[in-house]
């Protein structure tokens, strides 16, 4: 197991009625003018806005709404919320919604404290990130765990990009977590949230790594497990509470680093789907079942081992050949993905089959420019990533 530091600052208010205590939370971790990020108005339509912001009133709160937020969300948005917020003169942040309004909102954060620095700089990593707001964030969509994570990504569609900043800034004070505030989720958002809340998972499972590091691989099959055994549950039945209640966890805990401890992190998959998504502004967890197994067809022979024990470990595949039961545990996934309405290659994914010229330009965006190799199971140039969009290219 290599060095690792482990930092989940971020407080954990989960259960039934639980965003009753929104305005207590926000006073609590320093609120008293909160900028509220939201998304396409279902919070405000389900009377859950009301509610937060009658809570917020009965703290003596002053706020504001900013709403708009669209899936992959955009560089464009969240500068008019900094200007927004730094006119209101914000000193809390808070999101309510899913991984894009969160992602959002931190953006804004970083933007409202650091008023005269356009925050793409610290995207582009053209400026290190030394300062931000707080953000609070009441959790509305289960899938990209950014509600306890480090991450936020952004995407800039005047040049088509799509990027992810990675810093403890990113942290939220608190998320506030009911499995009942996702019930009305749509299904097809489900499936993208299922699949993300898994892809977080297996893209630090496959990681170079020397020596063991059992524990951190049995949380992490512990989780695939039952985001596998309950996520079709919860596509069948929208509103049956502990089912929704494990993947709502799952996907928070996929995501603060838990299952990755102990190993680098690869996420290659993500990076492959960053592009598709900047490019063709789909869904983010359809651009990641889309990408899966054509990566893992191409990288699978680096560590076959590794391969056959996730297929052994997750999927239940008996084969004791090693090549056999990895190529088992890839078939299976994306099997998995497919039963639960997930596309698995280009034409699935609605993009339909691309020129060689636009998977090249995809190809040299992923490793910018040649600056960069993508992953570390296997680091990709930019020949690794044209290959792999060929095998999904069909």
């Amino acid at each position: 197991m290599q060095s690792f530091v482990f930092y989940t600052p971020t407080e954990i208010v989960f259960g039934k009625g639980e965003e009753e205590k929104t305005g207590q939370l926000v006073r609590k971790h320093g609120g008293n003018k909160v900028f509220i990020v939201y998304g396409g108005g279902s919070v405000i339509k389900s009377g859950l806005m009301k509610k937060i912001t009658d809570r917020l009133e009965a703290e003596n709160t002053q706020y504001i709404m900013f709403g708009g937020v669209q899936p992959n969300p955009l560089l464009s948005h969240a500068r008019e919320g900094v200007k927004s917020a730094v006119e209101f003169g914000a000193d809390f942040i808070l999101a309510v919604g899913g991984g894009s309004v969160i992602d959002t909102a931190k953006a804004i954060a970083h933007g409202t404290k650091n008023p005269d620095i356009d925050i793409w700089k610290f995207w582009k990593r053209e400026i290190e990130l030394t300062q931000s707001l707080p953000v609070g964030v009441v959790l509305t969509i289960s899938a990209a765990g950014s509600e306890t994570s480090n991450s936020a990504v952004l995407t800039n569609a005047e040049t088509g990009e799509k990027r992810g900043l990675g810093t403890d800034f990113n942290r939220p004070r608190f998320a506030v977590m009911n499995p009942e505030l996702t019930y009305s989720v749509p299904k097809f958002q489900v499936a993208c949230g299922i699949a993300d809340i898994m892809m977080h998972t297996i893209d630090r499972y496959f990681a170079q790594q020397t020596g063991e590091n059992e524990f951190t691989d049995a949380v992490a099959e512990s989780l695939l497990r039952n985001v596998i055994k309950n996520g079709p549950v919860v596509l069948r039945e929208p509103a049956n509470y502990d089912a929704v209640s494990e993947v709502m966890w799952c996907g928070s805990v996929t995501h603060n680093g838990m299952t990755g401890l102990g190993r680098p992190m690869d996420f290659s998959v993500h990076q492959l789907g960053h592009e598709l998504s900047g490019r063709f502004d789909v869904p983010h967890g359809a651009s990641l079942s889309t990408m899966w197994g054509s990566w893992a067809q191409y990288v699978r022979n680096i560590n076959p081992t590794r391969f056959a024990k996730y297929a052994k470990n997750i999927w239940d595949v008996c084969e004791n050949d090693t090549e056999t039961a990895a190529n088992a545990g890839i078939a299976k996934t994306v099997e998995f993905f497919k039963s639960i309405g997930m596309p698995t290659c280009f034409t699935e994914l609605g993009i339909g089959v691309q020129s060689d010229k636009v998977i090249d330009e995809m190809a040299d965006s992923c490793v910018f420019h040649g600056k960069r190799l993508v992953g570390n199971f296997k680091p990709l140039d930019k020949n690794d990533v044209v290959n792999i969009y060929k095998l999904a290219n069909r």
